[in-house]
């Protein structure tokens, strides 16, 4: 009993070696194509890099599934796709704010609420930053969990304008010059 368990545990961690082994390899294409920056989509990513606390997954993610592919006219368009558009309700007299849509796509407002949190982290003194902290930071953690989601569409905003005009987000580090 003993031996067919140590067997099955060799077998295991050589198969969790392998997948190692497999995303290595697939990461290092990854890069090498970003480098080569061949199509639109691999200078898009590059650029993305650029941004202090902006890294190789998101970027990847940001532009390969979000902003490579589909033109946006307005800011509005941007968030509603990201499913970080607010969704008020206005009946008559009564007005209320019923949260975000999440009608857009799960997995980017997943990675803009995570590059959200890096983003206070890497870039303090943005204006973004700025803002979050004087609106939510001395809230405590409930607030800033919600506050974190408003910050999360005015990054994309932010990161699409950046990508499509140029404009660095105000007050933003970019890698290398420092």
């Amino acid at each position: 009993m003993q031996e067919s368990m140590k067997a099955c545990v060799v077998r295991e961690y050589e198969r969790l070696r392998m997948i190692e082994d497999h995303i290595k390899l697939l990461k290092k294409e990854r890069e090498q194509k970003v480098e080569s920056k061949e199509t639109a989509s691999l200078r898009q990513v590059a650029h993305l890099r650029e941004l202090s606390g902006i890294g190789a997954n998101s970027s990847w993610i940001f532009v390969m599934e979000f902003f490579g592919w589909r033109k946006f006219r307005n800011r509005r368009e941007v968030a509603a796709l990201a499913g970080l558009a607010p969704t008020p309700y206005d009946s008559g007299t009564s007005q209320r704010e019923q949260g975000i849509s999440k009608a857009g796509n799960k997995r980017i407002r997943t990675i803009a609420v995570e590059i959200g949190w890096c983003w206070l982290r890497f870039q303090p003194k943005s204006k973004l930053s700025q803002w979050f902290n004087e609106r939510f930071a001395g809230g405590g953690s409930r607030m800033q969990r919600i506050g974190i989601v408003p910050l999360a569409r005015k990054l994309i905003i932010s990161l699409w304008r950046y990508l499509e005009h140029g404009v660095i987000p105000e007050g933003a580090i970019v890698k290398g010059s420092s």
